[in-house]
């Protein structure tokens, strides 16, 4: 009776040693489970630099970069970095696969490449895509900028400068929503996310309050553009983005929170 009871009593305790062992194990991972998410925010990318998120460099320059091979692109010479090409590629012959073809119209654009695009604008060398002519038709600077902020970024402050971005196909939201590209754009809205890709410029709404107008071409490589969104918004200022025509209003309209950080949630 006594053995009985001895090993009754042994068993008990070992129940009650390994539920012990396995809630404090449960609690280990909770905590590792808690820890997890604030490391991978306060994580770098190690070629993080102010100087890069504002594409001042040259990515034929940098050995990161590689040049888009013209089948997957409708012109020579557009860079992408080197695990964003292999992304798209993996993405691109999926898509191929169901009818799809995907066409890169813009990949990397570094500071000066912006400048230019945004000077021609403001300038009116280049009338915009609803006919406005900014030099002539708008004679206040911040609201020059505003309405080339529509579908523009200024210099240094463009997500095309990191390498991580790519336009396709056309830059008209309306050729997405009959046809050809209305199957191309459901496929990516389906799809792109298994390779990486998210749309930062949806429609404004609940889940994006600021920033540019609806970009449906407009697609980007978050293993890479997340962490690079969260190094902006701790170290790009406001007051660093300089070197332009309009330049003068960049703190004013508050760039860097309405239009760097103003991108779909899940793009963060």
């Amino acid at each position: 009776m006594n053995k009985i009871v001895l090993i009754f009593v042994l068993s008990i305790l070992g129940i009650s040693s390994c539920n012990n062992e396995k809630a404090l194990s449960q609690v280990m991972d909770s905590n590792k489970e808690i820890k997890k998410p604030e490391q991978e925010k306060t994580k770098e990318l190690s070629f993080a630099t102010v100087d890069y998120v504002m594409g001042k460099f040259q990515p034929k320059d940098d050995e990161a970069f590689v040049t888009i091979p013209i089948r997957y692109a409708d012109r020579e010479g557009m860079y992408l970095r080197k695990e964003v090409l292999d992304a798209f590629v993996k993405m691109y012959d999926a898509a191929k696969e169901d009818g799809v073809h995907l066409v890169i119209r813009s990949a990397t654009r570094n500071f000066e490449y912006q400048k230019g695009i945004w000077e021609r604008k403001w300038t009116g060398q280049t009338i915009l895509s609803d006919g406005t002519n900014v030099a002539k038709d708008i004679p206040l600077a911040k609201a020059k900028a505003l309405k080339i902020l529509e579908y523009s970024s200024m210099p240094g402050s463009s997500r095309h400068h990191w390498g991580t971005d790519i336009d396709f196909n056309s830059f008209e939201n309306s050729w997405f929503e009959t046809g050809e590209g209305l199957i191309l754009f459901n496929w990516l809205e389906k799809h792109a996310a298994d390779y990486g890709f998210c749309r930062p410029y949806c429609a404004k709404g609940d889940l994006r309050q600021s920033g540019y107008n609806e970009e449906k071409w407009h697609w980007s490589y978050m293993p890479l553009s997340k962490p690079l969104t969260r190094f902006a918004e701790r170290r790009l200022k406001n007051e660093m983005i300089k070197g332009f025509k309009g330049d003068e209003v960049t703190e004013e309209i508050d760039v860097v929170g309405n239009y760097v950080l103003g991108i779909h949630p899940e793009c963060k």
